[in-house]
């Protein structure tokens, strides 16, 4: 191995040739030649003692050994194992070497000897293997010292350590042997281990099938489960980190040993009033491997997790269930870290699990007379709690219980009956005999007496669970009507209703003050603007309930407009706005009347930016749909048992204008919601707006016919009407096109232009006017073309079929002079043969073929005339209904057939002279 040359190459580079380090390295170097070279035993050890203590001072002394020391030393432990203070001070001068040394002049860009030295050693396997082999000794302190080693190793080189361990040899078993040592060995092993198997998979399968969970479950056991110290806490977090995204052992675990171990730490034993920081600590460890447990896979469709499913009915049949309430609900002297992480665990054991909710809501908590169901407890919680943390830990719970849940949902609503006005101001205490539903109406009412509304927020928290996905439950709670607070305020007021004027209420409150008063009060717009959204998706009735009161679409118009409201709120209140045009199907306040006035009061442009600048709020940018659980180590365990501390300084430290812990109300389910549904939004209201509604309300003077106006004149007027309305229309329609296509546009190009938009208002509401008038006009103009093409086909065709119908009586007429002439032209044949006197030529009877010839002509006459009558009559119904459709438009029918009729009348009096002149 040439550590020498290797790393006097790396602090050549690094550190040059520094004369103030030659001392120590000529030092370094002296004590290291007494060490290989020395003859007396007694003055090597020295010299290793003396070399432990300079490593372990000077950070020029790490250095120097790095460059030279390695070979010395791993020598020492390779050929004199029977020198057990060699084989000590020189494992003890590796653990020195491989240990910072903190100077408080050191910079952050510094080399530090300490890591360079850890690389360099791990860099060779023999090393490894060779460490790993010491562990075997039966002196203490070698194999003390070998596991500080391996420790500081794998510290500061992770990855080459784990791949060192797994090639040598039953390395992995040699460390699980550390455990059923001596307890500082133990310990020293067990923290090793965990390090070990925080991301190494293979290792943890290795570790399970050695019977680490034995062995774990045992040294809990001894040191007294979650009343124990911090060895405790060290074999939870290892249990953690093989159970971790690692299903195959959570099945090992679930079928072999059970989970009954681990829950049985869950008991609360001997003075369960007193909870220490490091009982705190173990338990919040044991709710973090029931997480663990119950998410399975990180990686699996949660609809798909058969893993995780198993291990939540496992669970549920060993009664994890009742002490997850007795350390959420019961237990109310814990502190409120433990509290919440039990909410979230129950959460999480009832989520997709049909059975564990019905569990949950079957459970009864404490003992008669006071027993209550734990729903009823939990809301309690809810509505009672000081701690925003535990509020939304608790409210997890619900959510959790109402997700495709909807028989559940059914189940919590049909407690909704409001209570006597009496009680509507009885304070929060006297809620113990109430049922769910009027527990929570309670909450949502009793902020009329004080004035405080984050009791009816957190109300409305649970409310909009109950709601969501389900038009069965809000249909039911758009029938609840409440009391007037005074009877000289009206009768019963629809409870939608009640909730809009706590909305303006808080908008008073906060206005007043300048800011919020309370931690709470900083919820209550995003909170009951939440409900309102859940509420008015697509439930036309809901809608329709919200726009019966006048007021409330003023106070959202001006709720948008407001400066002093963050952006999520604004945001929120558009998409409720936005709602109330999607699903709108009243008569009185129609989708286009809102659409109307959302571009008069505010204008499209800015409307959309309350989107864009919603989605850049801090709620909308945190969301994640899946987080990945950090490990509990101890610094962050230690941190979650003084929750409280750090809640109050987070919340203080925010500059953001949206409160911290919003991001956790509105979560990443609801924060995809609103995505979808404004997209759905900006779609509606686009079309609504470049297509309005039609309505032939008025027809301008210029589309009458005048009188005395022919036909052919009112057509060339309508004509070149027509054309220069069509080039208006069409230059309006294409400047309508642009400011749409600007319009959309401009929604996600930012707040960069609002200023300057707004400085425009008017003109825009102006052109916005002009717009949809000339839209409005351009369609009764198409309208009343297409009307006036039609009839000019119509009448074209009929003068056709008169022409038609002139040309037959023509040809007939035709026909009977020239059989007029026939005739007259046998006469004379007659007549000249009777001159011819003496002719013994007999002569026909001329009279008889004149009758002949007469009733021929006659017969073809009369059938032509009857095919010729049949004609006109149909023409003259066609004419009929014409005449009558003409009357409904307002047209003169005498006067369009008038014309008709003086040209068929001169024809005719042509046709007479003709005959005349024949």
């Amino acid at each position: 191995m040439d550590f020498v040359s290797k790393y006097q190459g790396v602090v050549g580079r690094v550190f040059g040739n520094d004369n103030s380090s030659s001392n120590d390295d000529s030092y370094v170097e002296r004590l290291l030649d007494r060490i290989s070279n020395g003859s007396l035993a007694e003055d090597r050890r020295s010299a290793m003692a003396e070399l432990q203590a300079v490593v372990a001072e000077s950070r020029a002394a790490q250095l120097a050994f790095g460059a030279m020391g390695f070979p010395v030393l791993l020598s020492v432990l390779k050929e004199e194992r029977d020198d057990v203070e060699m084989v000590r001070g020189a494992l003890e001068t590796l653990v020195s070497a491989l240990t910072p040394i903190e100077h408080a002049r050191s910079s952050k860009n510094e080399v530090q000897p300490a890591l360079m030295n850890s690389d360099l050693l791990s860099r060779e396997i023999e090393s490894i293997s060779l460490l790993l082999s010491l562990l075997s000794e039966e002196d203490f302190y070698i194999r003390y010292y070998t596991l500080q080693l391996l420790t500081a190793l794998l510290t500061n080189s992770p990855n080459r350590l784990q791949e060192a361990i797994l090639t040598v040899p039953r390395g992995v078993t040699r460390l699980m042997d550390m455990l059923m040592e001596r307890e500082v060995i133990r310990n020293e092993a067990l923290l090793l281990l965990t390090y070990l198997t925080r991301e190494a998979e293979e290792i943890q399968k290795i570790l399970v099938f050695e019977g680490a969970f034995e062995k774990i479950f045992s040294i809990i056991k001894e040191e007294g489960g979650s009343e124990g110290g911090v060895v405790v806490q060290d074999c939870l977090e290892l249990l953690n980190n093989l159970l971790r995204n690692n299903a195959s052992n959570q099945v090992l675990l679930r079928e072999t040993m059970g989970f009954e171990p681990l829950i049985s730490i869950l008991k609360l034993r001997g003075s369960t009033y007193k909870f220490t920081q490091q009982k705190t600590i173990n338990l919040l460890s044991v709710l973090d491997t029931i997480a663990l447990i119950l998410h399975a896979s990180s990686q699996t469709d949660p609809g798909k997790d058969t893993n995780g499913s198993a291990n939540k009915t496992v669970l549920v049949q060993k009664k994890l269930l009742d002490y997850l309430l007795v350390l959420g609900v019961e237990s109310q002297w814990a502190p409120v870290a433990l509290r919440c992480m039990a909410f979230r665990c129950i959460g999480d054991l009832i989520a997709d699990h049909p059975k564990n909710r019905d569990a949950l809501a079957s459970k009864v908590l404490g003992e008669e007379p006071d027993a209550e169901p734990a729903v009823n407890s939990i809301l309690r919680i809810i509505l009672r709690t000081s701690s925003v943390q535990e509020f939304i830990a608790a409210d997890y719970v619900f959510k959790r219980f109402c997700e495709k849940n909807p028989e559940g949902q059914k189940m919590l609503a049909s407690t909704l009956i409001p209570q006597p006005h009496s009680m509507v101001h009885a304070p929060l205490e006297e809620d113990v005999n109430m049922s769910f539903g009027s527990m929570l109406l309670h909450g949502l009412t009793l902020s009329e007496s004080d004035g405080d509304l984050e009791a009816c927020c957190r109300a409305a928290s649970v409310l909009s669970h109950i709601l969501k996905d389900n038009v069965y439950c809000k249909e039911k709670v758009l029938k609840i009507e409440l009391e007037a607070p005074t009877p000289s305020l009206g009768g019963p007021e629809p409870f939608m209703h009640r909730m809009v004027k706590y909305l303006a209420l808080a908008s008073s409150m906060k206005s007043k003050d300048g800011n919020a008063s309370t931690s709470g009060s900083m919820y209550v717009h995003p909170i009951i603007l939440k409900l309102l959204v859940i509420w008015l998706f697509d439930c036309p009735s809901a809608v329709q309930c919200f726009l019966d009161s006048r007021p409330h679409l003023t106070y959202l118009l001006e709720l948008i407009s407001n400066q002093t409201a963050t952006a999520c709120v604004k945001g929120l209140a558009a998409i409720l706005l936005g709602e109330c045009v999607v699903y709108n199907k009243t008569i009185d306040k129609d989708a286009y009347s809102i659409v109307d006035a959302v571009s008069q009061k505010i204008g499209l442009t800015s409307y959309f930016l309350k989107f864009d600048e919603m989605q850049k709020s801090l709620p909308f940018t945190s969301a994640k749909p899946a987080m990945a659980r950090k490990p509990l180590s101890r610094s962050i365990a230690a941190s979650m048992s003084e929750i409280e501390d750090v809640e109050e300084n987070e919340t203080n430290d925010q500059n953001s204008d949206d409160p911290p812990m919003l991001e956790m109300i509105l979560d990443s389910g609801f924060i995809v919601f609103v995505k979808r549904l404004e997209a759905n939004i900006r779609e509606k209201i686009v079309e609504i707006y470049s297509h309005p509604k039609s309505q032939v309300a008025v027809v301008p003077a210029e589309l009458e016919q005048n009188r005395g106006e022919s036909d052919e004149e009112y057509i060339k007027r309508l004509k070149r009407f027509v054309e220069k309305q069509c080039l208006e229309i069409q230059d309006l329609l294409s400047r309508n096109a642009t400011l749409v296509e600007d319009l959309t546009k401009t929604g996600g190009s930012g707040s960069s232009h609002t200023e300057h938009k707004s400085s425009s208002g008017s003109e825009r509401v102006q052109i916005e006017t002009m717009r949809r008038d000339l839209h409005e006009y351009s369609q009764r103009l198409e309208t009343l073309k297409a009307e006036k093409a039609r009839i000019e086909a119509e009448a074209s065709m009929h003068k056709n079929t008169a022409i038609k119908t002139e040309s037959d009586l023509k040809s007939l007429s035709d026909a009977y002079n020239s059989l007029e002439q026939a005739n007259d032209q046998l006469e004379r044949e007659i007549k000249a043969l009777k001159s011819n006197g003496g002719s013994a030529v007999a002569v026909p009877n001329i009279e008889v073929i004149k009758a002949q010839a007469r009733e021929e002509a006659q017969m073809e006459s009369e059938g032509e005339l009857s095919d010729l009558l049949v004609c006109l009559g149909q023409e003259q119904s066609k004419v009929e209904k014409l005449s009558a459709r003409l009357m409904e438009l307002g047209e003169d029918v005498d006067k369009l057939l008038e014309g008709i009729g003086e040209d068929t009348g001169i024809h005719d009096d042509e046709d007479d002279d003709d005959e005349d002149e024949d």
